[in-house]
Formats: C-alpha cells, sequence, structure tokens
C-alpha cells in the first residue's frame, strides 16, 4: 500500500511540475460563403472534401470550419482572429474572399493561403480552380437539343472571367447543335443569395425559357425549375434529390483529392505556392447521371464530347470564333490559350445583352 502511494504521489508530481512535450497539431481552417450543411451546391462539396481529409489524417492535424461568411470583410476579420490563434493554413473557399486572402498572407507571412478561383501568387498564397467551362459546354450541347422554345435562361453571379467563360462555353455547343438557340443571361451579382436565384429563374422562366442553367450557389433554381415543369442543370453537387424531373445532370466538383494533397504537404513540410487549374482529365469536375429524358442520341453525343474534353482530344473554344460585335477572335482550328481564357470579358458571337462593367 505504501509503496502504491509513493507511486501515485511521483505520478501527480511530474504531471504537474513539467510541461507536457506533446507537439501542438497543425490547425487547418476551411472559410465558407453559406451554410456547411447545405444539402446541395457550392459549400456542400468542399465540406465534403474536408470531411475526406479528416477522415484520412485523423488527429494529425486539426481541420475546422467557418461558416456563413458572406464578405471580404467578414473573411479578413474571421482569418485575422484564427491566425492570432495560431492556426497555421486557410483554404478560402469563394472568389469572395480574394482580397482578403492576399492581405492574410501579406500580413501573415508564415500562415498559408489556398485561395479557390483566385489569380494572385505569393510565396506563401497558392490558388486553385477547376476548368468549370468543359462542364458548361457539355451542358449547352444539351440544352441545345432539349430546349423546345429555343430559349436557355442562364443565372449567373459576377460578370468576372470564370463565368463568362462558361456562358460562352455553353453557347458555342448549343449552338452547334441548334442554331436557333438564344441565351437570356441574368446578373444577381451574388454567389449566394437563395431568395434572388429563385426569382431570377421565375422570371427567366415567365419569358419562355424552359431550361435554366445557373453559376451561381444554391439549389434554388433548380427548386423552382422542378415546381414550374421545366428543365435545369444542377451546379457544384449533384441536385437530383431536389430536381428528379427538372435536373438534366449535375456539374459536380471534386475537391477532396486536392485537399488531401495538399494538407499532406503542409503535415510533411514540403508545401509550395502553386497554380492549380485542372478539369475533366483529373476528376476535378464530373459529369452526373444523365436524365432518363434525354434521348440515346443526345446522351450519346454528350458522352461522345465528354471523353473528348477529358482527353484533350478537343478544346472547348476551338476556331472560328467570333466576339459579340462580330470581330474574330479564333482563326479557324486556331485554340484559345490558357491565358485568353483567364481574362476573358466578352461574349462570343450570337449571345444578346451585355457584361455589366
Amino acid at each position: 500500500m505504501r509503496l502504491s502511494r509513493l507511486f501515485l504521489f511521483f505520478t501527480l508530481f511530474f504531471s504537474f511540475s513539467f510541461p507536457s512535450f506533446a507537439q501542438d497539431v497543425p490547425k487547418v481552417a476551411f472559410l465558407y460563403i453559406s451554410p456547411a450543411d447545405d444539402d446541395t451546391g457550392w459549400t456542400r462539396q468542399h465540406e465534403r472534401g474536408r470531411r475526406a481529409a479528416a477522415a484520412l489524417y485523423g488527429d494529425r492535424v486539426q481541420l475546422d470550419y467557418f461558416d456563413n461568411i458572406a464578405t471580404n470583410q467578414q473573411a479578413l476579420e474571421k482569418m485575422r482572429e484564427l491566425a492570432d490563434d495560431g492556426y497555421d493554413m486557410f483554404f478560402t473557399t469563394s472568389f469572395t474572399y480574394l482580397d482578403a486572402a492576399i492581405n492574410i498572407a501579406h500580413e501573415y507571412p508564415d500562415v498559408i493561403v489556398e485561395q479557390a478561383a483566385g489569380f494572385v501568387r505569393t510565396d506563401n498564397l497558392s490558388t486553385y480552380s477547376a476548368r468549370f467551362y468543359q462542364a458548361r459546354a457539355v451542358q449547352g450541347l444539351i440544352a441545345g437539343y432539349m430546349t423546345k422554345t429555343n430559349k436557355v435562361g442562364y443565372i449567373a453571379a459576377f460578370p468576372i472571367p470564370e463565368v463568362i467563360r462558361g456562358i460562352n462555353a455553353a453557347f458555342l455547343q448549343a449552338r452547334a447543335v441548334n442554331p436557333d438557340v438564344q441565351f437570356e443571361v441574368v446578373w444577381v451579382n451574388g454567389w449566394y443569395n437563395p431568395e434572388v436565384e429563385a426569382a431570377a429563374a421565375r422570371q427567366l422562366i415567365s419569358d419562355g425559357a424552359d431550361i435554366i442553367i445557373q453559376h451561381t450557389d444554391t439549389a434554388q433554381p433548380m427548386i423552382v425549375a422542378e415546381e414550374l415543369g421545366v428543365y435545369a442543370f444542377g451546379q457544384a453537387s449533384d441536385m437530383r434529390e431536389v430536381g428528379p424531373h427538372a435536373n438534366l445532370t449535375s456539374l459536380i466538383y471534386h475537391w477532396g483529392p486536392y485537399y488531401i494533397q495538399r494538407i499532406k504537404k503542409l503535415l510533411d513540410g514540403t508545401w509550395e505556392s502553386t497554380e492549380t487549374w485542372n478539369g475533366m482529365s483529373s476528376n476535378m469536375i464530373i459529369i452526373g447521371h444523365l436524365s432518363e429524358d434525354i434521348p440515346r442520341r443526345v446522351k450519346d453525343h454528350a458522352y461522345s464530347l465528354i471523353n473528348r474534353l477529358r482527353s484533350g482530344e478537343m478544346n472547348a473554344f476551338t476556331g472560328p470564333i467570333n466576339r459579340q460585335d462580330h470581330s474574330p477572335w479564333l482563326a479557324e482550328g486556331e485554340v484559345a490559350s490558357d491565358s485568353d481564357l483567364l481574362t476573358m470579358d466578352f461574349f462570343v458571337e450570337g449571345i444578346r445583352g451585355i457584361i455589366p462593367r
């Protein structure tokens, strides 16, 4: 008994008298523009990617998320707070956060920042995005075949090259199979605004659109399409659950492998600033299930286009292509460079309407 008490005494003494030598694990924060528990949409796929990394690395790293951060200023304030609290790495998952990401990278040179859809890099700031326009081309092809009114509604977030590329890619493929098709573009000036997106969908359908394409972050356009009996394309995640009859197919983003890879580099000390712009060939973008309402010949054409885009046999922007004002852009057989695509600020010939400045 005396020996047991002596052992307990020394155990308690050394526990309280000396600091712990357990090493703190790296802390990584994901910033989301919308709720992390969204059933569909943009944030859902980023959260799935975070969870995949958390499942793989377990207690080797602390992976937290902070959601409903709607503005750049809110992101800046939250990241300053977290950086001061010892966070080592940020994944800023919205273009909205670009300025905040740049500021934090400058203010905290020892902190790593990974900015989605950005175009500025520093030694501690990487950028990553996907070639969304490849999937838009597939959506445009299907829309061109499936529309009965020859009017496709397009709900667009902001007039930035990423969004403009998608509109152009979809229109070129739609017009290739249906010379009479027209696109009506509505700019909603926001990534995540359920009420505004729903209103835009209702207006487009009221104007005669029988197919809705969106480059915004909620499922509301799909929900409205389901309610009003028209077709739509899922954005960012599989939206069949909210549009079982409306959903023609979904553009699905697969971020998990990228997050796993970049966190591994943090853990093993090999992280470097990079620019990542992947597409179908790397499965960063996946085309979801094609609706049973799509005729077999249309599906065959869509699968052929998918395979050609994946293999690199085809570029979605291959001439001849003119600008909206009829001036030449790409000559016969000429392929747009990445520089051309990353700075795209014009509609192609045939699209009506203007791009807000």
